[in-house]
């Protein structure tokens, strides 16, 4: 009898398809609440910023103070992060902001006003702050200590904060502000921007494009285009200048007065925008004269490129003309026989028996004896020029828009680091009367390791203000 063929067992195929379905409901599932998962859920920040202020809502300048903390495992490149404070312009006002404090220096700290594309109600223009290479790095967990920051009108009118959405009158002391938001290589990393996007977001904004990192200042160099509130400022003094009230000469004696230092808009400087003013004025009378000056604290400038941008004055601002006045661009430094001195000394009317208008570049010896050399220009300056005075291996060199006007070399050089000034007073009072002649200065550029041309200088100062660079110094003083 032939044996019964067995059946071969039919593969359960059913269960493994209901198992596959159910994985991928599950799957389908998980996805779907991934998202609510997300926000409840979400990366901690890579880094936070606290803020405060001292300020009222209506103030002369806001005064925002900011950290900034790394909050990951790894050392966080300051360079790398970009902070913006939000605020609402007042009107058509125009605005500018300077570093007073940072514990890495201000000459690390650079900055810009940007006019929103989408305005909102709390918000029209950020003020942004980038920082250099140089500015280091913040360690695992590290704060960067108060950045202390200005930003105010450039009419110097008092400013509105009551509807700028990262001011906060009560937080006068440091705590997170997510108000004010930081930036990553361009992607945002801390706060919630004036639209709602925040960096909790899946979505986070990103500026346009991650910006260029910003490089070290060039060492031994001082840069600044004189952004400041008036002669008070603090920043004025932390960037190292000081406003004359001494007594003595030149000129009037005894007259130098704070007063006649300011910081206007002016047509004609970079962008149109702040310069240094110095008004010297008077009735005709000693007692009612005040003159000029602003000069660094440290004498530490000797060899290089001394340049600055300067609008000389051929009649007064108010007034009568006629004055003798001198408007000057110098250097000095050193006693005895260090005595250093390099001038230039522009008379619209002349002065000391010489008629005007002139511009005399002096190199000093000995100012008892009156030992010095000089060349005397005999035109108008009536404009913006840049001045030139360069010293190399043991030669000075004056030079006016680009074309060299004097020379001096022998014992007629620096003897000693100097300090580097500006003057505007009067050599006489010929005349009873009320009237003021003004000075301006747009920017002072300083190179100790190199010999300039005025392309060059200006080519460098473009490149720095384009960075949103408005100061800094790298020079070191002698020991």
């Amino acid at each position: 009898m032939a044996s019964p063929r067995r059946r071969t067992p039919r593969r359960r195929v059913w269960p493994k398809i209901r198992l596959l379905l159910l994985v991928a409901v599950v799957a389908a599932g998980g996805t779907a609440l991934y998202p609510v998962w997300k926000a409840a859920n979400p990366d901690p920040p890579e880094l936070k910023v606290r803020y405060r202020t001292d300020t009222p809502a209506t103030a002369t300048a806001a005064k925002p103070s900011l950290e900034v903390f790394n909050d990951t495992d790894k050392p966080l490149p300051l360079s790398d992060v970009t902070l913006r404070y939000w605020f609402t312009a007042d009107g058509s006002a125009s605005y500018a902001f300077n570093c007073v404090n940072a514990v890495f220096g201000c000459s690390n700290v650079a900055g810009r006003i940007v006019a929103m594309d989408k305005p909102t109600d709390t918000a029209d223009h950020y003020l942004e702050v980038r920082f250099t290479a140089a500015a280091g790095d913040l360690k695992p967990g590290a704060n960067s200590k108060g950045i202390d920051l200005q930003l105010f009108r450039t009419d110097h009118e008092k400013l509105k904060q009551s509807d700028d959405r990262s001011f906060d009158a009560e937080m006068t002391s440091y705590k997170e502000a997510e108000n004010v938001t930081a930036y990553k290589r361009g992607v945002l990393a801390w706060g919630e921007e004036p639209d709602g996007t925040k960096a909790s977001d899946e979505k986070k904004t990103a500026a346009k494009s991650a910006p260029e990192p910003l490089p070290a200042p060039p060492a031994g160099v001082l840069f600044d285009d004189f952004t400041y509130q008036g002669p008070k400022d603090p920043a004025l003094f932390k960037h190292g200048w000081l406003v004359r009230t001494s007594k003595g000469g030149p000129g009037v004696e005894n007259t130098w007065s704070a007063s006649g230092v300011s910081f206007p808009t002016a047509e004609g400087s970079h962008a149109d925008g702040q310069v240094l003013n110095l008004r010297a004025s008077t009735d005709g009378t000693k007692a009612g004269t005040k003159q000029a000056s602003l000069g660094t604290a440290a004498s530490k400038f000797r060899d290089g490129t001394y340049a600055a941008r300067i609008h000389f004055s051929d009649k007064p601002a108010t007034g009568d003309a006629g004055d003798h006045v001198n408007q000057t661009f110098y250097t000095i430094g050193g006693k005895g026989s260090k005595y250093s001195e390099l001038d230039n000394e522009y008379m619209p009317n002349g002065g000391w028996g010489r008629p005007g208008p002139k511009l005399d570049t002096v190199t000093w010896y000995d100012h008892k004896t009156n030992d010095r050399v000089y060349e005397t220009t005999n035109k108008s300056l009536d404009t913006w020029h840049t001045v030139l005075i360069r010293v190399k291996d043991g030669v000075v060199a004056y030079w006016l828009d680009g074309k060299k006007l004097f020379l001096s070399n022998g014992k007629y050089a620096p003897r000693a680091d100097m300090s580097v000034n500006f003057n505007h007073w009067f050599i006489d009072l010929p005349f009873k009367g009320e009237r003021a002649w003004d000075m301006k200065v747009d920017w002072l550029y300083y190179n100790a390791n190199e010999t300039l041309s005025a392309k060059q200088v200006q080519s460098a100062v473009e490149d720095f203000t384009d960075e949103g660079v408005n100061y800094f110094d790298t020079v070191r003083e002698s020991r």
